[in-house]
């Protein structure tokens, strides 16, 4: 399934890298932060913790493919973009995450490594579709995706259960043959 396995992705003014132990305080720094994570299921913790930041960067060291990557600006972990690949009949399709730092939203970051993300995943892993899923007052990552011609496939009515209120989950997918 897997081509290659790229140690980082250079981007336009960040890199995409896989993740270090050594990236333990500045993911703590950055992710610790409740407008981040209103965004993101409640698997991403907050408060978020050093022990989080350790038991997240082991766990992708035991991940079987190069999926997962820590967002870096100026050497420093800001945020992450990663792949979960399905399995059973949805074989061919990956789940697509993605969070940034608060200090560097509205800089194309997400939108950046979104586009790259999505070329690598199609390059090199045997997938047809890569799905997205965003709560619907997330209006910052609708445009991210949308700019890198996701298409809405369709809206779960109060799919979603966070911070004691109920939203609307969307699904964007990409297809490989974008026609």
């Amino acid at each position: 399934m897997n081509k290659a396995e790229p140690k980082e992705i250079i981007c336009k003014g960040f890199l995409l890298r896989s993740w270090r132990l050594s990236d333990i305080d500045s993911i703590t720094r950055n992710a610790n932060n409740k407008n981040v994570w209103i965004n993101l299921k409640d698997s991403f913790p907050y408060p978020y913790t050093k022990e989080d930041a350790n038991r997240w960067i082991r766990m992708t060291e035991s991940f079987p493919l190069n999926s997962n990557f820590a967002i870096v600006v100026e050497g420093k972990a800001i945020g992450g973009i990663g792949a979960r690949f399905q399995d059973d009949v949805y074989k061919y399709s990956a789940e697509l995450g993605y969070w940034v730092s608060e200090k560097y939203w509205r800089r194309g970051i997400a939108t950046e490594a979104v586009h790259r993300i999505t070329g690598f995943l199609f390059e090199n892993f045997d997938i047809n579709r890569i799905f997205a899923r965003v709560f619907d007052w997330n209006h910052s990552s609708i445009k991210v995706l949308e700019k890198n011609g996701f298409f809405l496939e369709g809206r779960l009515k109060n799919h979603v259960y966070k911070d004691g209120l109920f939203t609307d989950e969307l699904i964007f997918g990409l297809l490989k043959d974008r026609n």
